[in-house]
């Protein structure tokens, strides 16, 4: 698929992209996703939010103090959404969407101490914390995009700062507005 062949579930052609927003928890997916949703007048779909409010769940894992979603049911709900195009989609997880809801897939990435420390501020203790800095530190969810998604939509982008989240709207921000221009 070219930078530009969204296609969406009946061969129709979106007219405007959608994009995944992905990494490990801590990683500033949901401000950057809002940011972005605002800044250029697309859908902001923050999948933990739509688990909850729709019970696209099977329970609750008192281990890691999470629902456990029901991926098809995800799936199912937001197909005529992804057909639209114009969403920005922000989860901690990839494998499980259909590969041509998305026309770029960024991996949001935090240097450990900085994540480590956003997650505590969280309330994130014991295997819970150590499990998702383990995830940062062997890029898990990177590898999980690029075994996912062509690797031509799949960018990696740092996440440390302020200014790092304002350079990634900035960057996706043009990014959206030469997708458009080659429609």
């Amino acid at each position: 698929m070219s930078q530009n062949g969204g296609v969406g579930g009946g061969g129709k052609k979106r007219e405007k992209p959608n994009i995944l927003i992905t990494g490990t928890p801590g990683t500033g997916k949901t401000t950057t996703s809002a940011a972005l949703a605002e800044a250029i007048n697309f859908r902001h779909i923050d999948i933990g939010d739509l688990v909850k409010e729709k019970n696209l769940h099977d329970g609750w894992d008192d281990q890691f103090d999470c629902y456990v979603i029901n991926e098809d049911l995800v799936c199912d709900e937001l197909e005529n959404l992804m057909e639209e195009g114009g969403n920005i989609v922000d989860y901690h997880g990839c494998d499980f969407f259909p590969e041509h809801w998305f026309d770029r897939v960024v991996v949001l990435q935090t240097e450990n101490a900085v994540l480590y420390d956003r997650l505590t501020k969280r309330g994130y203790t014991g295997q819970k914390l150590s499990n998702n800095i383990e995830c940062e530190i062997f890029q898990v969810l990177l590898e999980e995009a690029k075994e996912s998604y062509s690797e031509g939509i799949v960018v990696a982008l740092r996440s440390d700062s302020v200014d790092d989240i304002n350079r990634n709207l900035s960057t996706l921000t043009d990014w959206i507005r030469s997708w458009s221009s080659l429609s």
